[in-house]
């Protein structure tokens, strides 16, 4: 999603990061993540960490990545994108354990992550709006992005059927799971499943972050139904309580048993394709006006 790749600059000897340098519209920024198999909410705190050390007039971090999505009346589907919006109780993200039974589903509502920078929630209001007049232009940043890197063509692409496990599967008897396997896969029965064309749609509200990754969709459920969750992902819980970040999602499965790897590309470049928009409407005096992002933290 870069319009230009910057050179690379001589290695910090106390950073383990690895970075990619470069601009999109006006905004030179710095790309990083997680290391290969290594997930969760310290891995990126440290990760957060090290990068603000390493560049530290950065202004604010945009986490965008996957997530689990809740089906709704949101009508979530595979490819679209979650972002993180907060309101008067919430900065947007909480805190979930993940539990042993449906019983011990619990939201820590008394952990409150700290809302995005103002630069950034000026910028989410000004996009909303500007989606509501001429829709948003994923679509357009993924052709670009596929006629740039034809090798990509495959991950950019929406991966066809969009599939649903019924909730019901997990209570049939071992050997009837066993035997209708095949019937995880085909999707619900609902006349909402149904849209005129494969556009990713764009959610604001809730996302919840744990240390486990959830594909059960009966704790999918209990959890989301507590607080209103659009998504479940592993990793902003480790930033918003000390960096100014917004957490944007791509919706790569839906947090239950059909849990795969399928749509995860695809849903990756969605959720870059929104970063890179979002970053199209704010003025860059705005950036270099804003606040340094580690300006309270000790690196």
């Amino acid at each position: 999603m870069l319009d230009e790749v910057h050179a690379d600059l001589p290695a910090n000897p106390y950073d383990e990061n690895t970075y990619i340098l470069g601009r999109i519209c006006s905004h030179n920024v710095v790309v990083a993540c997680l290391p290969t198999g290594i997930i969760g909410p310290m891995p990126a705190a440290t990760v957060a960490t090290q990068m603000l050390s390493t560049f530290p007039s950065i202004r604010f971090t945009l986490m965008v990545g996957i997530g689990g999505g809740v089906p709704s009346q949101a009508d979530i589907r595979l490819g679209d994108v979650v972002v993180a919006k907060p309101t008067r109780d919430h900065g947007g993200v909480v805190r979930y354990d993940y539990p042993k039974t449906v019983k011990e589903c619990t939201i820590k509502r008394t952990i409150m992550l700290s809302k995005p920078p103002r630069v950034l929630l000026t910028a989410l209001s000004k996009l909303q709006a500007t989606h509501i007049l001429t829709g948003p232009r994923i679509h357009s940043f993924l052709c670009e992005i596929e006629s740039k890197y034809p090798l990509l063509a495959s991950t950019l692409r929406h991966q066809g059927q969009d599939s649903l496990v019924n909730p019901n599967y997990h209570s049939r008897p071992p050997s009837a799971r066993i035997y209708r396997t095949f019937n995880t896969h085909r999707p619900l029965n609902s006349p909402n499943r149904h849209r005129e064309r494969n556009t990713p749609h764009i959610h604001y509200g809730l996302i919840a972050s744990g240390n486990q990754v959830v594909k059960d969709s009966k704790i999918r459920d209990h959890l989301a139904k507590e607080s209103g969750i659009l998504c479940f992902e592993m990793e902003a819980a480790g930033l918003l309580d000390t960096f100014p970040c917004l957490v944007i999602r791509g919706i790569s499965d839906y947090a239950d048993a059909n849990k795969n790897d399928v749509w995860q590309g695809y849903a990756a470049a969605t959720a870059a394709a929104y970063a890179k928009e979002l970053l199209s409407v704010i003025p860059r005096q705005q950036v270099e006006d804003a606040p340094l992002a580690g300006g309270n933290l000790s690196v």
